[in-house]
């Protein structure tokens, strides 16, 4: 079987677009990934976490924060969207009219109900190998938030911890028990 491109991407993704699909198409050593809508509680953390993100960097001029829309196309010619995703303003000057041909510094997959934890695991590593500093596998199941580097072993943080980036973010925190939807009472 022949391996597939970027080109045979776009062709799959104009094709869904097309029959009024929104489904996330990724490219890993040459397969197609169709990968449809998350659930809602999965889709809650990813915009929840992008709003602390975007509050923190926004302001201070970092970089720029994306959501599982953004695809970037990576050295070995894979193509990936991650749940979240953060570059540098000092790699990523101007946003291009494509998809990113860079490794995001920091990369956030979100295990949604259907979803397997190895493979997210696998995709983690992978773009840490490539190039990124920080990666982060958010699990609502455990409500854990596993946490990826360079040079340390994974770090498990739960609801009671805090979430802190120093390497991409001095000074920045995050309490874990943020990134749970809230419950909302009868009043609400």
């Amino acid at each position: 079987m022949p391996m597939l491109t970027i080109k045979d991407v776009e062709r799959v993704q104009m094709a869904l677009s097309q029959a009024g699909l929104d489904y996330d198409v990724e490219l890993q050593n040459g397969k197609i990934s169709v990968v449809g809508p998350s659930d809602i509680v999965s889709s809650e953390i990813s915009s929840r976490l992008i709003a602390f993100l975007f509050a923190w960097i926004n302001p201070r001029r970092l970089g720029r924060v994306f959501d599982s829309a953004g695809g970037f196309i990576l050295p070995d010619s894979n193509l990936t969207a991650p749940d979240v995703s953060f570059v540098r303003a000092a790699r990523l000057r101007q946003s291009p009219r494509y998809f990113g041909e860079i490794v995001p510094d920091l990369v956030v997959e979100i295990k949604s109900q259907s979803d397997r934890i190895k493979p997210l695991v696998d995709k983690i590593v992978n773009l840490i190998h490539l190039g990124a500093v920080i990666g982060i596998l958010i699990d609502p199941d455990t409500e854990t938030v596993t946490v990826y580097g360079r040079k340390n072993e994974p770090i498990v943080l739960t609801t009671g911890d805090t979430l802190t980036l120093p390497e991409l973010f001095p000074d920045w925190e995050l309490p874990i028990a943020e990134l749970w939807p809230p419950v909302f009472g009868e009043e609400s």
